[in-house]
């Protein structure tokens, strides 16, 4: 028996977990001020799922950015670096999770319980000055104490709310 004979299943949960990191950065802005300490203009940090290797390879071949395209600075870009199995929070294979339907009351809904794996992600910022990247590196530090936790329903269909923590491990 191999894995192809199971039955199919794709909760998307990777995807999920992506997005959520994802928008955790989505709103950031830093503000550009003149001599005298006058905002003159505020930018939003666009954000994009990637490698940074395929940004630096773009800033590299126009370093100047001259050209009309679709990369500018500041931004900032986050992709998945690992996954690591998580003996210590696995729980017993055989264990299932079981909720009624709520399409049909008289009918139960059963899984077995996930499978716990820690998702290592980088994101890195890219700026032309110090200035922009110390906005941005500001506006994130000050809510991993180290780690800020959400909650999602990553399978709807089951109504579990899973809590995750976004761990900081070092900048």
């Amino acid at each position: 028996m191999g894995f192809g004979n199971n039955k199919y299943f794709d909760h998307e949960t990777i995807r999920k977990i992506i997005i959520i990191f994802g928008r955790l950065f989505n709103d950031l802005t830093i503000e550009r001020v003149d001599n005298q300490g006058v905002r003159q203009q505020t930018i939003q940090v666009p954000i994009a799922y990637g490698p940074r290797e395929k940004f630096l390879a773009r800033l590299n071949t126009d370093p100047d950015l001259n050209r009309d395209v679709a990369i500018q600075l500041p931004r900032m870009g986050f992709e998945i670096t690992g996954m690591t199995y998580s003996p210590e929070r696995a729980k017993q294979s055989s264990q299932r999770n079981v909720t009624n339907s709520t399409t049909d009351p008289q009918k139960l809904l059963s899984q077995y319980v996930g499978v716990p794996y820690d998702i290592e992600m980088s994101l890195s910022i890219m700026v032309k000055n110090a200035n922009d990247g110390a906005q941005i590196v500001q506006q994130i530090l000050p809510f991993f104490t180290p780690d800020w936790t959400i909650s999602a329903n990553m399978i709807p269909e089951m109504g579990f709310k899973t809590d995750i923590p976004i761990v900081l491990v070092s900048t």
